[in-house]
Parts: C-alpha cells; structure tokens; sequence
C-alpha cells in the first residue's frame, strides 16, 4: 500500500513539472513514506529523519514531506509531530495526497484539471516509469475496521472503505495502456472489497473484470483473512485463467488461545480446513501466510503448535514478526509484552529454519520441469527475472525475452527462495 501511494505521489509531482532524481542530495523536493506496523521500520524511520534534518541544514530551500502511518489521520497527532521535526514542511496521512496537491498550487505549480480535483490520481504511473513498471499494485481497500488486538492499521489508516469499481478499473485501463501487464489488488482484508458498499461488486466480479481488460495477463489480490474467503472467491480464481493461483493468507498463530487473545476470529483447525479446500479447488495453489512469534502469554507450548500447523499446512513463505507493542492497540494497553526477547528470536529462527529445509526439499523436485514466467526486469548481467504463477522467483539465463512477455522457462538450480532456469 505504502509503494502504491508513493507511486501516486511521484505522478503528482511529475505533473507539476518535477522530475526524479537519483540522490536526496540533489532534491528539492524530498517526500518520506513511512510504515509503523512494527517497532523495526518506526525506528528506520527515526534514522531517516536525523539526515533529511542534516540535508535541510545544508539547503534550506529543500522542502521535506512526511507521508505514511507515522503522520495517521489524528489532526492533534500531527502538532506533536511538527514540535518534533520542526524540518519537516508538509504531513501527509496515508493514501491522502490532498495536503500536497494543495501545496503545489499554492506554490503556482501547474495541475491537470482532472489531478487537480480527485482524491485518487486518474493514471497513477509516473512518466519517469510509463512503459517500464511491469506489475503495479492498485488499492481497493482502503483502511481496516477488524481491529486485531496487536495491529495499529486502523488507528493509523482509519476505517475500512472501498474504492467505487468504476474508478479501480478505469486506473487498471490506464496501466494496461502504460505496459503493465501485471495487477495486484490491495487492501487490509481486501476480500472485503465491496461490503461496506451497498450496490457495489465484490471482489470476486472485481477481480473478473480486472482480468477480462486487454493488455493484462495476470491478477493477485493481497491481503487475504481466513474468515472472509468465500467460496466464490476460490471458484473465481479457479476458473479464470488471468487470476494467479496464490492466496496470501496470514494465520498469525497456530495456538488457538493465541488467535483469541488476537482476536482473529477463527480457530487453527479452520485456517486448516481452508487451506485444504483450496488446495482441493486448486491443486497448484501457492501459499504463504504470516506469523507472529511472542505474542504476551505464548508459552513453549503455544509456539509448538504454531509450528506443527506450519508442518501440517506447508505454506510456500511465511513471513515472520517478533511481535512488538504498538501504541494505541489493545495489547498494547492491556497485556503485558512478557516473552524475552530472546526467546522472540529464538522462536523466529525455528520457524526459518523449517521453513527453508521444507522448501529446499519441495523445490529440488522442480529442476528439470518447465514453468511459465512473466518477465518482469532484466538484470544489469542480462539474467531475466521473473514470477510463476503461485510466486516463486525466477531468474532465466540465455533468454532474449523483453519485460511484460509471457515465456515457458526449464528450471535447472532449485534454491528454497528462488529459481534458476533457462529458455524451455
């Protein structure tokens, strides 16, 4: 979401008359785009502010935004902000890109008509990218109303709320005719794309319809919630060629105690049983799921379920989180952050271990197959990099073909994260 909004920013700027360049030394305009789900990124973020205060010292013409979840959507927040970073000139919440184009026309920077007036930027990729950007991701959902007991979106991003279709496939049209051949559709819980919308399709049609516009060959969605895929969303996937057989669907914990405590509403045995009615729809399936370790009051035992259902389930990645108390949330007020840690780590570095022994395993059976990939960038050595169609990285030796093409590839190395191959 944050790379979505940052490419919406670059089109504004673009279209006021700036252009990109390499080094924050040379901007003169420097915009942050910031993630707080974890305390990790917060004090990137942190770092990355101490220099943007040297830079503005060094030029103080040099205009500096803040965007993202460090900045949220509480106006009194945002003064607590400036008293802080008395450097920054403009504070941008997420996805809100209103501030700045209020900014450049206050300034006299020119803006078309159309960018001028609506919230969503009517053809999102920049022109410095136009032609080169192969998968791009499009919001659908914008905010989350779940409110998980650990996770600080919502306070940070505001309620739940869907894009109109009308708007996200027109934006999808206006990728296609820029070269991308690739889309991902957004949201926190995006297979609620369409709920709170009375009279608006639902994700399964969007994603239909997402896959029926000329020019794009493949579709994803992200982020997927145990308790919101519908059969129908499987059925869609199944049966429409265009939408990649991949669900990214985050479990969280495998202890149920746990997933209560997190308020997830569901149990591990229903994680199970989905996972195992996709794979019955969809035998190719690929999966990769979310976890966090250390949440207050797992004990060895919890995390040892958590790990047999990571064996039972075989997800194809997992991406793994020492849980860190965020400001705001539930857990964070009402639970103590009792794992040392230590433990944290060590519980992390099970997980990554197995993980990365079952995919050795698993992918060492794909040497000599052939799969198909879409080729996304060409490496400065000239290898092509790419994806299958359930996500595992491919880089292709000896190959001609040219970003955005569809090409049968033999794997010849099988690593447990990626993928060496050659023309098939």
């Amino acid at each position: 979401m944050n790379e979505a909004d940052a490419q919406r920013v670059a089109s504004l700027l673009e279209s006021a008359g700036l252009h990109p360049v390499a080094d924050a030394k040379n901007a003169a305009f420097l915009l942050i785009n910031t993630c707080v789900v974890r305390q990790q990124a917060e004090d990137k973020i942190y770092k990355r502010l101490r220099y943007t205060a040297q830079l503005k010292h060094r030029n103080p013409d040099l205009v500096i935004a803040l965007m993202g979840c460090l900045v949220g959507r509480i106006p009194h927040e945002h003064d607590a902000l400036r008293e802080r970073f008395p450097w920054i000139d403009l504070f941008l919440p997420p996805s809100d890109v209103q501030p700045l184009k209020a900014y450049l026309q206050e300034q006299g920077f020119p803006l078309p008509p159309d960018m001028a007036a609506d919230d969503f930027l009517p053809a999102p990729l920049p022109r410095s990218q136009s032609g080169q950007r192969i998968v791009v991701h499009v919001p659908a959902v914008m905010g989350c109303s779940h409110a998980c007991t650990y996770c600080v979106i919502p306070y940070r991003r505001g309620r739940e709320h869907s894009r109109p279709s009308a708007d996200i496939l027109a934006e999808i049209r206006s990728l296609a005719g820029q070269g991308v051949r690739e889309v991902v559709l957004l949201g926190q819980i995006v297979d609620r794309y369409g709920l709170d919308a009375p009279g608006e399709i639902l994700l399964p049609e969007l994603l239909r319809q997402t896959a029926a516009i000329p020019g794009i060959l493949r579709v994803r969605f992200l982020t997927s919630h145990p308790a919101w895929i519908t059969p129908e969303l499987i059925e869609a996937v199944a049966s429409t060629p265009q939408l990649c057989p991949y669900f990214e669907i985050p479990v969280q914990a495998g202890s149920d105690a746990i997933l209560a405590a997190m308020r997830r509403g569901y149990n591990a045995a229903d994680y199970e049983n989905l996972i195992a009615g996709i794979r019955a729809a969809i035998p190719q399936a690929g999966l990769s799921t979310d976890i966090i370790v250390g949440f207050p009051g797992e004990t060895d035992a919890m995390f040892a379920e958590t790990a047999t259902l990571m064996e039972r389930v075989a997800p194809d990645m997992i991406r793994i989180a020492k849980y860190s108390p965020r400001p705001l949330t539930w857990s964070s007020r009402h639970l103590p952050d009792d794992v040392p840690e230590a433990e944290k780590e060590r519980r992390r570095i099970l997980l990554e271990t197995a993980l990365r022994e079952r995919l050795t395993h698993k992918h060492a059976a794909l040497v000599g197959q052939a799969v198909e990939i879409l080729v996304e960038t060409i490496e400065p050595s000239g290898r092509r990099h790419g994806r299958t169609p359930d996500y595992k990285p491919v880089f292709v030796d000896r190959s001609s073909a040219q970003p955005g093409e569809l090409i049968r590839v033999r794997v010849t190395w099988a690593g447990p994260f990626s993928l060496i191959a050659e023309p098939a």
